[in-house]
Formats: structure tokens, sequence, C-alpha cells
């Protein structure tokens, strides 16, 4: 199963793919790591980045979107344009989970990656996406459905 991990930041998707099979975990290589929605009150914009965004799903054969949830008010809530992309990101005809930071962290302090992430070709603003897939596929491994 193939994973994309997706971190949402003002105007920004950062992403990060990896993959589960037969028992070992690969983090295939992307031509994008990231996707910037310049002008979130064109409609133009916004179907611009669906369409960017189905395309590498299909391209890389993605089963699955796992988005890092954010705060919908308070001091620590996401931007309107964020939201605009989480929405893009779910009229993909892909399943899109929603996990939060808390359910991230507890999953991985349930089973940390055996890797240094530094040793993944990976660029450090992916982390959190990195870590979005990575949980997901131990919530799938070991069928932890559980506060999620």
């Amino acid at each position: 199963m193939r994973v994309c991990g997706v971190e949402l930041k003002g105007g920004e998707a950062i992403i990060s793919l990896l993959s589960y099979e037969g028992e070992t975990f690969n983090v295939p290589d992307c031509r994008q790591q990231s996707f910037v929605i310049s002008h979130s009150e064109t409609t133009e914009s916004i179907r611009d980045f669906h369409f960017a965004f189905g395309k590498l799903m299909e391209d890389y054969k993605v089963d699955k979107v796992v988005i890092v949830s954010r705060e919908q008010k308070g001091k620590l809530a996401g931007s309107a344009t964020s939201f605009k992309a989480e929405a893009a990101i779910q009229l993909i005809d892909l399943p899109v989970v929603l996990m939060s930071p808390v359910t991230i962290k507890e999953r991985l302090k349930r089973n940390p990656p055996l890797v240094d992430f530094d040793g993944l070709g990976l660029k450090r603003f992916q982390r959190l996406a990195f870590d979005a897939a990575y949980a997901y596929h131990n919530q799938h491994i070991f069928n932890v459905w559980d506060n999620a």
C-alpha cells in the first residue's frame, strides 16, 4: 500500500510518499515535495492545485492520502487556504484520512521508525508529512484504530 502524508501549512501542501510492501517500508522518489497555492481567492488556482495533486497521486499510484489535521479555531487554527486545499484533496477519487498530531505522536512513540530521517533522502520540512504516512501505516499494520 502506498500512502501520501500531507501537511497543510498556510498556502502550501507539503507531501511525503511512503509505501509498505512485503514487510518493508520504502520512500519512493517523487518529482514534487510540495504544492503552493498562490492565489487561493481565485477558483482557477484551487482547480489547478486539485488537478496537479490528483495527477501526482495517479502517477505514483497512491492508495490513500493522510492529512495532518489542524485546529479550526483559536490561536493555532489553520488558515483558510489550508482548509480550501484540504477540501480540494478530499474531492480527489482516493480515500482521505485526517490524523491529529497527537495520534501521530502516539503511533510514533509506540513504534518509532528504525531508520534515521536524514538517511531517507527527504527534506527536513517533509518530516511531519512523513510521520503522518508512517503513523497511518503502523495503525493499519497493527490494526490500531482507537483515537483515530
